[in-house]
């Protein structure tokens, strides 16, 4: 990294954090359990005789920080009011919702250095990403950054911070770019200070679009690994990674993951939850680490069976994925296509946060 691109680095991440919280909170895992600073989340909260204490209640809010680099894609992601796309004020309205969705009872959301598809699922021409082709990271990206996990720590939240996303990686160079990456990252997020951030190393491992080997289920373990050997001041990242809707993570990645990442997409039979949980606490690997869902497309809120519903009474976290499908134009919708609107007035939006609101008993 040359030495005026350092300087800015340092100024715009170390400028920004000094607006930090003064109590700064700190996520640890007790059992099958997320503590933060020491106590349980949702300490002694219970709903329909299901424990609640101890989960993350949680929301996929990957484009926090986003961006797009391609100047032939960018305008596909420009506001209605104003005819351009701005990354800044993308970030200033996520920060702004924060309390809100905190006040509702969220207590925690994943984010990711390259984002998720803008339009939905898949990916396309656009360049979303938190690193330079080498792995090294973007001053932008991570003044943005800095601002979400400054107001997370305020609010108590915790962040599933995802370092890569299939449609993106192939802006890293090589496998060595790659280890970088996941270095700099990590030694960034442990000099900052911050406490309240879980890794997941990458979104859906398993999918088949990932170019580098190395973020594939055969062998991201061994990233997983690295950002546990990676300290500072004694302490280390809790860390993991997901595994697309339907499977189960394959034993040597729990065998080295802090806690269990699965996701609820194409999960129709919300009775399947449920065995997915079954079938994950089963693996050999398993040694009693909480299981959190952190993306989940499915809603229904009102039926007594859901998705949601039966996680819970797994004690398995549960987060929201929404979009807008493609017979779906109001902007209002879903927290994954871009330009998104942070609020929660959409009806789709309203009646997780309503569903999340009575579980949590905020």
């Amino acid at each position: 990294m040359k030495s005026s691109y350092l300087c800015l680095f340092l100024g715009i991440c170390l400028g920004l954090n000094a607006e930090s919280a003064v109590n700064r909170p700190v996520v640890s895992i007790v059992g099958n359990a997320f503590h933060v600073d020491g106590q349980p989340t949702y300490k002694g909260r219970f709903w329909n005789g299901n424990k609640i204490e101890g989960l993350l209640l949680n929301a996929r809010l990957v484009q926090g920080i986003f961006d797009d680099e391609n100047p032939d894609t960018r305008p596909l992601f420009r506001y209605p009011d104003t005819g351009k796309w701005d990354p800044n004020r993308n970030t200033n309205e996520f920060v702004q919702a924060m309390a809100t969705w905190n006040a509702y009872g969220l207590n925690s959301f994943t984010l990711n250095m390259q984002g998720g598809s803008p339009t939905g699922y898949g990916n396309k021409k656009w360049k979303n990403s938190a690193f330079t082709e080498t792995g090294d990271l973007k001053p932008a990206y991570l003044a943005r950054l800095t601002r979400i996990l400054n107001r997370a720590e305020e609010l108590q939240m915790i962040v599933i911070l995802g370092y890569f996303y299939f449609g993106q990686d192939q802006n890293l160079l090589d496998e060595k770019a790659v280890l970088n990456a996941v270095d700099q990252m990590t030694i960034w997020l442990l000099e900052q200070g911050y406490g309240n951030v879980l890794v997941e190393i990458n979104n859906e491992c398993d999918v088949t679009a990932y170019d580098h080997p190395i973020l594939m289920p055969s062998r991201v373990h061994e990233l997983i690994q690295r950002v546990k050997s990676k300290t500072s001041k004694g302490r280390r990242l809790l860390a993991s990674t997901s595994f697309k809707g339907r499977a189960i993570p394959l034993e040597k990645v729990v065998d080295v993951s802090d806690f269990i990442l699965i996701h609820g997409n194409g999960v129709n039979d919300p009775a399947y939850i449920k065995e997915m949980v079954d079938e994950t606490t089963n693996l050999a690997a398993y040694r009693g680490q909480p299981i959190v869902f952190n993306e989940d497309d499915h809603y229904g809120y009102d039926n007594p069976m859901n998705n949601f519903k039966y996680a819970i009474e797994s004690y398995a976290s549960w987060g929201y994925f929404d979009f807008r499908r493609k017979n779906e134009s109001d902007i209002k919708i879903g927290y994954q296509s871009v330009p998104v609107d942070w609020g929660v007035q959409h009806e789709r939006k309203r009646a997780f946060f309503d569903y999340v609101k009575l579980i949590s008993g905020r």
